[in-house]
């Protein structure tokens, strides 16, 4: 393997990796489509997306026809749930791997330096990540709504959990290419400039698309009180966080400095917009509150709810812990990333940074955008 790397170099190596990967399991399919498509690539990873799309809670194979494991029968062959599983987990960690470490190739190719300049523009795609993921839930309603997908299969499917990070991923890169690009030529002054502009121009059309859809579809409403509640909450929550450590414990943002202020932001957003649609989205004209979509804030609230008595719990609520959690996470994480991580690997710092960001704000966005537009 280090001979192989030696004489063709890593980047080489690693797209015949990425080729042989793609060829193999396209092979294996084609060769064996029982045992390899329909009970596995579609069981673990297709199936599910299915579901997802449709808001079934498990869908059944059924001979290729893809019917709710209500509607199927008995003898439909392999189901599928929406969500992720330890086989499915298997597939996806190499595929993550082997997308970082293109990453960081490309970064190489591209010889991108001012990785801070990158941080900032590139924050619109993270908010657009979230927003283009309720596009998805947005069309779940609608086939709730009609029995119709707005966005049929196998399109909708990319724009699902966890092809959305591929498609995310794949615009974002040809963005940073373009921009890059365009600084090289001296069209811009700095590339950090056209790639915040095309991040906000995606983020815009789909917030169009989104505002759309509210104003033509029963299916769809607007709530734009929530939004600013969300916003307001989401930015008091991180000025006072900030000033805490100002006055405190001023070390801490050292390494990171202002871009300290964005990732406690996106994780703010993401508490906050729990917050409000776990526990008071009635109060915004909802008809009832939303359901947590992922595990962490369904077990916190199940918690709360287990150790609060129901007099105190009508009152708080029971999401706020999921808020200062975000909070005392994006803290450590602005602690951890000091002066000499950013001295010692800028690049990988940066990119660690610009995941953390992801991993809040996408999601934030996401929870915040659906509660919105009530989809």
């Amino acid at each position: 393997m280090y001979e192989s790397i030696e004489r063709y170099g890593p980047e080489r190596v690693w797209a015949a990796a990425v080729v042989l990967f793609v060829a193999g399991v396209a092979g294996a399919a084609a060769a064996f489509p029982k045992q390899v498509y329909v009970e596995f690539i579609w069981q673990y990873y297709w199936g599910p997306v299915v579901a997802d799309a449709h808001s079934w809670s498990c869908v059944a194979w059924a001979g290729g026809e893809q019917l709710p494991c209500s509607q199927a029968g008995p003898n439909a062959g392999p189901t599928a749930s929406p969500g992720y599983t330890f086989v499915s987990y298997a597939g996806y960690i190499p595929t993550l791997i082997l997308g970082v470490i293109g990453v960081v190739f490309l970064i190489k190719r591209l010889e991108i330096e001012r990785y801070r300049a990158g941080f900032y523009g590139l924050f619109p795609f993270m908010l657009f990540g979230g927003a283009l993921r309720v596009v998805e839930d947005a069309n779940a309603a609608a086939y709730r709504a009609t029995g119709t997908l707005a966005i049929d299969l196998p399109w909708s499917g990319f724009i699902i959990s966890p092809l959305i990070y591929f498609t995310v991923f794949a615009v974002t890169a040809v963005a940073v290419v373009v921009s890059v690009w365009l600084e090289r030529n001296d069209y811009v002054s700095g590339y950090e400039y056209p790639l915040f502009a095309i991040g906000t121009g995606l983020l815009t059309l789909t917030l169009a698309h989104l505002g759309y859809t509210a104003a033509t579809e029963a299916f769809s409403r607007f709530y734009p009180l929530l939004l600013i509640a969300t916003l307001v909450g989401a930015t008091a929550a991180t000025w006072l966080t900030w000033a805490a450590i100002q006055r405190f414990a001023p070390g801490i943002n050292r390494g990171t400095e202002y871009m300290g202020i964005v990732v406690i932001w996106a994780h703010a957003v993401d508490g906050v917009a729990n917050v409000i649609g776990l526990d008071w989205a009635t109060a915004f004209g909802h008809s009832n509150n939303l359901v947590p979509k992922h595990p962490i804030n369904a077990a916190i609230v199940d918690w709360t709810g287990s150790i609060l008595p129901p007099s105190v719990v009508a009152v708080t609520g029971e999401a706020w812990p999921f808020l200062l959690v975000k909070l005392a996470a994006a803290v450590i994480v602005v602690w951890i990333f000091d002066e000499t991580v950013f001295e010692d690997s800028p690049r990988y710092a940066i990119l660690l940074m610009i995941t953390v960001v992801a991993v809040g704000l996408g999601p934030g966005t996401r929870d915040m955008l659906r509660a919105t537009f009530g989809v």
